[in-house]
């Protein structure tokens, strides 16, 4: 079996990060870094992320809620990290954190946070199976949880995934029919 054509991969497997400095074309009038290009950055990195996983390429079928939480200046340092939280039989979501750093003072901000389910294409368009995911941590196992819960419960975001309040015991029935291997290496 090729590496593309696993039955699940690891998390780590096709977690990206990139950095780019953010230059006085990418801002808006007010000077800060401009919304619609932070967004263009963070669907490029959801679609390597999730073609990494899936080995195809693929598309954007939703973002669940984006909160610009810092403004981002010219000159800072912009982060973007992907990782696949969640797998279906053809779409996977993409958990994203956005920072910034001043490069001066080496401050860094939380900018904002996002989900991206991104759906697998073969060579004809149509939707094609993709790798489960290996959960190996209780990190891995609540963002997969949480990822189940949120398409259940649509737009309404609870606080009950708290990585303090979690209690991974709860929510193992969800994984009985998922598209996921539990191999968790903490106690």
């Amino acid at each position: 079996m090729t590496e593309i054509n696993k039955k699940y991969k690891h998390i780590k497997e096709s977690q990206l990060t990139i950095t780019e400095l953010m230059l006085p074309s990418h801002s808006n009038f007010s000077g800060k870094i401009h919304g619609g290009h932070i967004l263009n950055l963070m669907n490029q990195i959801a679609f390597a992320c999730a073609s990494k996983h899936s080995g195809n390429y693929c598309v954007t079928a939703s973002v669940n809620k984006v909160d610009f939480l810092n403004p981002i200046e010219v000159g800072e340092l912009l982060t973007l990290k992907a990782s696949i939280n969640y797998t279906g039989r053809t779409s996977m979501v993409v958990g994203l954190r956005v920072e910034s750093e001043n490069i001066r003072t080496g401050k860094t901000k939380h900018c904002n946070s996002s989900y991206f389910t991104m759906v697998a294409k073969n060579e004809e368009g149509k939707s094609t199976p993709i790798p489960g995911i290996i959960l190996t941590s209780k990190a891995e196992i609540r963002r997969y949880a949480r990822s189940i819960k949120r398409q259940e419960e649509g737009r309404n975001r609870t606080s009950r995934f708290s990585s303090k309040i979690f209690k991974i015991n709860d929510y193992l029935h969800l994984f009985e029919n998922s598209n996921s291997k539990i191999e968790l290496n903490e106690k």
